[in-house]
């Protein structure tokens, strides 16, 4: 999630490669005479001034005609479903807290097997504290004004449907130091972080709880929205639907912009924070005075992944969560409560399950989420240069197929490789997260059965919506590059 930068709608910019510039520079100056003596019959044309007249009004109603179906078209309601439609959205609404509050309960069992499915069941006043909630109330607010901060830059995202550029300020990064500033001082004046780890459960109630209060509100607002400021995925007019995936495409209260700053904040900084509380917790328990090393790869790993999303916070501008999800309870839930309680799960079972692993192991599980990250990270490097400059000279030996809208869909390099290269490096450094918990039991292991699941449904989407928009230079596309995630495989 976080970073999730959907390569297929936005695999390149520029309109010119596999096409021979010269042959049109030449066509036009042929034309450009033709052009030019067209332009004065014109002028001192013979006919009625009447004929003119008509012609000039038949070309307006042309115009307004066009402009009309502009606006209709920004305004088109949701014909496609996804999700399994208005019945597969009710269900998720139920079946995405119950497997949370699932693999956490879970978790806590000496003996974390399918086999001793259902857990034990808390009691339901032990799930609830107000204040846990409070703590989370104070976490939300303070990564709030950590990005209201006036610091970093400020940068505009894509055109909207209306043709409107929002801005956005991409201090992420700062908001992280500033946080861990927090925590260091907080550790230095013995404050037992480990909190966290005793009461998870509550934690995790106390953030979904949150998230359905916060969907409740967006839907809300999103009623007296204007029509063009509606997510293009979430104007179905079916309530549990919209609710669902989100009615409105970028609520904002004044500059604050609601959306954004829940995909990469609170969740995601909250994440680091939670696998540290993990690391110490098992200190604790084990009267260990070091951390053990499954505990050291999966901290360092995720916090790998954290720290760049974070520094390449504008990257995100471009995915579908920004471009084309609107933000209603599918994000609300998966930035608040998904992403750090669930992509913390290995630290979460390291702490009740200890599993020793030797040096050489970790060297070769080190070596392959070096490998995933350099996929990752350069295969979405390439795509933001070549989208923000595709003149420079460093990448003259890209190639790419044009396309009628004007953006460029890459045939070389990694993008020649798959069609969704940074989805293979993410799902090579998911295995690398998961293999420090050993083989005991495959719980840890959920992280990247869930995330194939994700990036292949995820990968669906990206295919419809690009056929859609680039038509047969989409199919020339998947001709060149014939595979999506998994070379020679998928």
């Amino acid at each position: 999630k976080l970073s999730e930068n959907n390569t297929g709608r936005y695999n390149g910019e520029p309109d010119s490669t596999e096409r021979n510039d010269t042959s049109c520079i030449i066509l036009e100056q042929k034309l450009k005479p033709d052009l030019e003596i067209e332009r004065v019959l014109e002028q001192y044309s013979l006919r009625p001034r009447k004929e003119e007249k008509k012609k000039e009004e038949i070309y307006s109603e042309k115009k307004i005609f066009e402009t009309i179906k502009t606006i209709e078209k920004a305004s088109s309601k949701t014909k496609e479903l996804e999700f399994g439609g208005r019945i597969g959205t009710f269900m998720l609404l139920f079946f995405l807290p119950a497997t949370v509050f699932y693999l956490l309960l879970m978790c806590k069992q000496d003996d974390p097997s399918l086999m001793n499915f259902p857990p034990p069941l808390p009691a339901l006043e032990s799930l609830w504290e107000a204040r846990v909630f409070g703590v989370f109330l104070l976490w939300f607010f303070l990564q709030a004004l950590f990005y209201l901060l006036p610091i970093g830059k400020v940068v505009e995202g894509l055109p909207l449907p209306n043709g409107r550029k929002l801005q956005y300020r991409i201090n992420g990064f700062y908001a992280f130091m500033l946080t861990a500033a927090a925590i260091g001082t907080l550790l230095y004046f013995q404050f037992e972080l480990h909190y966290l780890y005793d009461h998870f459960m509550q934690f995790a109630v106390s953030a979904a709880a949150f998230s359905v209060v916060l969907s409740i509100y967006l839907y809300i607002r999103s009623l007296k929205a204007p029509e063009e400021e509606l997510a293009p995925g979430g104007n179905s007019g079916y309530f549990v639907y919209d609710f669902f995936t989100g009615h409105e495409l970028n609520p904002r209260i004044g500059s604050f912009d609601l959306k954004y700053f829940c995909e990469l904040r609170p969740g995601l900084i909250g994440w680091v924070v939670i696998n540290l509380a993990m690391l110490l917790a098992e200190m604790k328990i084990h009267n260990q005075s070091m951390p053990s090393l499954s505990m050291i790869l999966v901290n360092s790993f995720q916090l790998l992944y954290v720290v760049d999303a974070l520094w390449n916070e504008e990257a995100i501008l471009t995915t579908m969560d920004i471009t084309h999800d609107g933000f209603g309870f599918m994000l609300a839930f998966g930035d608040l409560v998904w992403v750090p309680f669930v992509y913390s799960l290995q630290a979460f079972y390291l702490v009740g399950h200890p599993t020793a692993i030797s040096w050489p192991v970790a060297a070769a599980i080190t070596v392959l989420n070096c490998i995933g990250y350099y996929i990752f990270r350069s295969a979405n490097s390439q795509k933001n240069n070549f989208r923000r400059n595709p003149a420079d000279p460093k990448l003259a030996y890209l190639k790419f197929i044009p396309t009628a809208t004007g953006k460029g869909l890459l045939v070389t390099g990694w993008w020649g490789f798959v069609r969704h290269p940074n989805y293979l490096g993410d799902i090579i450094m998911a295995l690398a997260w998961s293999l420090p918990c050993g083989f005991n039991h495959i719980l840890p292991y959920f992280y990247v059965i869930y995330f194939i699941c994700l990036l292949i449904h995820r990968e669906a989407r990206d295919e419809h919506h690009c056929k859609q928009k680039y038509g047969l230079a989409w199919e020339r596309y998947c001709q060149r590059v014939p595979y999506r995630i998994f070379p020679y495989i998928y």
